[in-house]
């Protein structure tokens, strides 16, 4: 059992002043994850009459990307490939103080405690994130051959869970690691040939548009992403967009 000290970011609203919460968290089962960790916290704090930490989840498996958690400071925390849900309690020593914030960025508005607001990533993936054939059934699909270094290059990049991690960890707040991820993994297909260039500027102009801040190539976004995604889509991002701009200007 591990007996910790919790040092949690408590904001009732956008528009509140926000405060760090002092909790003992004691007898905790090294075989509990993070988030089980903070249920029963939360169960003690309901038992005393108090406010539970507001916190997101869903699938708890690692697929969703909903547990937005900035551990000692660090998305996710300094465990790599993994989302909070997917960290255990065996990775801290008895004694330790954890540092739980929420996901700090312009674009992700703060709704409670450690709950963020990410539905920009949902407005940029509807600018611009799907195909406009028809792609048929799965046998269909196999009739339209398709390099296998392309074909792994867009899997690894549609592995993105948009749990928005990079933004996090980015300095400026920078959201090309998810865009770059999300327009490559329909770019390098065939299918996702007709639409690459309407698809690349609706794309980015929705992430200027929603107060993401710019790239600086200093990979602290591949560094956090628990899907482990490649920067190299940024570089694939910048000159598809440079090539959608000349093609927009030629027209």
């Amino acid at each position: 059992m591990l007996n910790l000290t919790l040092k949690v970011w408590r904001q009732q609203n956008a528009t509140s002043e926000g405060f760090i919460e002092t909790y003992d968290a004691h007898d905790i089962p090294e075989s509990a994850s993070f988030l089980e960790m903070l249920d029963i916290v939360n169960e003690r704090i309901l038992n005393d009459g108090g406010e539970p930490i507001h916190f997101d989840h869903d699938c708890r498996e690692g697929i969703c990307g909903q547990c937005s958690l900035t551990i000692n400071g660090i998305p996710h925390s300094k465990e790599r490939g993994i989302t909070a849900c997917q960290l255990h309690m065996r990775k801290f020593k008895t004694g330790e103080t954890i540092w739980i914030e929420p996901f700090r960025a312009k674009a992700f508005p703060l709704l409670r405690d450690l709950i963020v607001d990410r539905s920009a990533f949902d407005r940029i993936i509807g600018a611009g994130g799907y195909v406009s054939v028809r792609t048929g059934s799965a046998q269909d699909a196999n009739n339209l051959p398709v390099a296998k270094t392309k074909a792994d290059a867009a899997m690894d990049a549609a592995a993105c869970i948009g749990c928005g991690a990079c933004v996090a960890a980015c300095k400026n707040a920078s959201a090309m690691l998810f865009v770059s991820a999300k327009a490559a993994h329909l770019n390098l297909l065939p299918q996702g040939a007709p639409e690459k260039n309407k698809r690349v500027l609706g794309m980015v102009r929705q992430m200027d548009a929603e107060g993401f801040g710019n790239c600086t190539n200093q990979y602290e976004c591949e560094a956090v992403c628990p899907k482990e995604i490649s920067a190299d889509n940024i570089a694939r991002l910048n000159r598809d967009y440079a090539i959608a701009i000349a093609d927009e200007a030629a027209v």
